[in-house]
C-alpha cells in the first residue's frame, strides 16, 4: 500500500515534537512537521498530503483556517483538531466544517494514536471502495485458470517460473482467452500479493480522461476537478498494475507511461511534486504489437520496456480436452450461482461444444452456458438445447470417428427424408396436395424439399394418370 503522509501543525516544538514520535510508530506512515500555519497552508495547497493534524490557536493563522484551505483540496479532508482551550463554540465550528475529531490537550499519546489509527484506517476503506467501483466494469466468472491441455500446462509452468521476480510482464491473446486471469494469477503467486491488483481496460477509457485516470490530479487541475483525486498508478503502489488492451493506448499517452515505468515515478496533474510508486506492469494485448509498432501506432521503446517476460496464451480452439472440462467446470458453477441442483451436459451436447471453434474463446463459452442454463428447466441440456448458430457451426466440422455425432446425423436425416418422401409419392401417385395433407407439411415446405433431393412428383405418376392430363 502507499504511505499516508500525515501534516502536523503547531506553534509549540514540544508538542510537534511529542505528535511526531507518536505518529511515527505507524506503518506505512510519513510525517512532516510545520511550527509556522502560514508555511504550512502553503505546503497544504502543494505537497499532497492525506490528513492534517492542526492545533486551533496559532500566531497569524489558525487552526479552523487550515481546516477551511484542506477541506477546499478535498471535501473529505481527514482533519484532527488539537487543542488546550476546549470551547464548545469552537468544537462545535470545527465540526461543522468538517473536521474527523477533536482531541484536548494534554492528552494520552495512545489516544492520539488511537485517533490517528482509525482515521487512516476510514481513509484506506475510502481508497478501496473508489478502486472497487473502478472494477466494476469488468466481471470475472471464475477465479483461477483451469485447463488440462499440454497447451495450459505449459502456460502453468511458465506463470509459476516468472511470477516471484519483479519483472515486467507482456500477455498476448486473443479476446476472451483469459488474459487478465493470468495477470491476477502473476498477482497472487507474487511477493506483492498482500497489495493492490489494479486493472485499467485501456480501450475503455474516454482519451481526454486517461492522463487524469493513470496519474491523479490536484483541485483545479482542469475544469471540473472539485478535489484531488489519486490515479491508478498510485493505487497500485506495492502491487501490481495491470494494463490491459495496451495496444489501444494513444500515442501522446504512451511517452508518459513510458517515463512513468522507467523512473517508477509520476506527478499528478496540477501537481509540482513527484510521487514514487512501487509497481509491477502486466500490460496484455489482443493485437499484433509488432505490426502495431511497424505501422507506428504502438512505441518501440515501450514495447521493450514492457516485453521482459511474455505470455502467449493459446486461443480455446487449440486446447484439446479443455473444452470438456471448462464447461462442465462452468456449468456447475453457474447453476449452483443460480440456485439450481445438479445440471449435466449430454455426450452430443459435449461434442457440439468440443466440436466449435469458439472465436470468442472462453468468454463465449461463457455466455453460452448462461444463456443455456437460464432458458432450460431439465436437468440435462442436450444438443437442442444450445444456441442454433452454436449447434450448425460445430455440425460441419470434421470430427474423428466416421464424421463424427452431427456428421452422421446429417447424413442420416438426410437418408431418411429421401425415403420418407419417395414412399409417401408413390403412396399418393404423385398428388402433392395429398402428399402435403398426408405428411402434415405445408406445400411450400414439401416443394422445397422434394426440390433438395430432386425428386419429381410426375415420376410417381401412373402412366395412364400422365395420358389423361396430357
Amino acid at each position: 500500500m502507499r504511505k499516508i503522509r500525515i501534516l502536523i501543525v503547531d506553534d509549540e516544538p514540544g508538542m510537534l515534537e511529542v505528535c511526531e514520535d507518536t505518529i511515527d510508530a505507524l506503518k506505512g506512515v510519513e510525517t512532516v512537521v510545520e511550527s509556522d500555519p502560514r508555511r504550512a497552508a502553503e505546503r497544504l495547497k502543494k505537497s499532497g498530503f492525506d490528513v492534517l493534524l492542526t492545533d486551533v490557536r496559532m500566531p497569524g493563522m489558525s487552526g479552523v483556517d487550515l481546516l477551511r484551505i484542506a477541506r477546499e483540496i478535498d471535501p473529505d479532508f481527514p482533519v484532527l483538531i488539537l487543542t488546550a482551550y476546549p470551547s464548545v463554540e469552537t468544537a462545535v465550528e470545527t465540526m461543522k466544517l468538517g473536521a474527523a475529531d477533536y482531541i484536548t490537550k494534554p492528552f494520552n499519546t495512545d489516544e492520539l494514536l488511537a485517533t490517528v489509527e482509525r482515521l487512516i484506517e476510514q481513509l484506506r476503506l475510502k481508497e478501496e471502495n473508489q478502486l472497487l467501483r473502478r472494477q466494476l466494469e469488468r466481471s470475472y466468472s471464475f477465479g483461477d485458470m483451469l485447463g488440462k491441455s499440454e497447451a495450459m500446462r505449459g502456460i502453468f509452468q511458465t506463470v509459476e517460473r516468472i511470477a516471484e521476480p519483479n519483472v515486467d510482464v507482456l500477455v498476448l491473446g486473443e479476446t476472451g482467452t483469459g488474459k487478465e486471469l493470468i495477470a491476477r494469477s502473476l498477482h497472487q503467486r507474487s511477493p506483492r500479493k498482500a497489495g493492490p491488483f489494479v486493472p485499467v481496460d485501456c480501450g475503455a477509457i474516454p482519451e481526454e480522461l486517461m492522463e487524469s485516470e493513470f496519474f491523479g490530479h490536484e483541485k483545479g487541475a482542469f475544469t471540473g476537478a472539485q478535489s484531488r483525486n489519486l490515479g491508478l498508478l498510485e493505487y497500485a503502489h506495492e502491487g501490481t498494475f495491470f494494463l490491459d488492451e495496451i495496444g489501444q493506448l494513444p500515442l501522446t499517452l504512451q511517452a508518459k507511461l513510458l517515463r512513468a515505468l522507467q523512473e517508477r515515478r509520476i506527478r499528478r496533474i496540477g501537481g509540482n511534486r513527484e510521487i514514487e510508486v512501487d509497481v509491477r506492469v502486466v500490460a496484455a494485448t489482443s493485437l499484433d504489437l509488432d505490426a502495431e509498432v511497424k505501422a507506428g501506432r504502438f512505441r518501440l521503446d515501450l514495447y521493450y520496456r514492457i516485453n521482459v517476460a511474455r505470455i502467449d496464451l493459446p486461443p480455446l480452439r487449440d486446447r484439446e480436452g479443455d473444452i470438456p472440462l471448462l464447461a462442465e467446470t462452468l456449468l456447475r458453477q453457474y447453476a449452483a450461482e443460480m440456485g439450481r441442483g445438479p445440471v449435466s451436459l449430454s455426450p452430443e451436447a459435449i461434442e457440439v461444444l468440443d466440436s466449435y471453434s469458439w472465436p470468442g474463446n472462453v468468454r463465449e463459452l461463457q455466455n453460452v452456458l448462461k444463456r443455456t442454463l437460464a432458458m432450460v428447466r431439465h436437468e440435462t441440456i442436450v444438443p437442442e438445447d444450445l444456441p442454433d448458430q452454436i449447434v450448425a457451426a460445430a455440425g460441419h466440422l470434421p470430427s474423428p470417428a466416421n464424421g463424427g455425432f452431427f456428421a452422421q446425423r446429417e447424413r442420416r436425416v438426410a437418408s431418411f427424408e429421401r425415403e420418407y418422401l419417395t414412399q409417401l409419392l408413390t403412396e399418393t401417385e404423385g398428388d402433392v396436395s395429398r402428399a402435403a395433407r398426408d405428411a402434415q407439411l405445408p406445400r411450400g415446405t414439401l416443394y422445397r424439399l422434394l426440390k433438395n433431393h430432386e425428386l419429381d412428383p410426375a415420376d410417381f405418376r401412373r402412366p395412364s394418370t400422365r395420358n389423361t392430363k396430357s
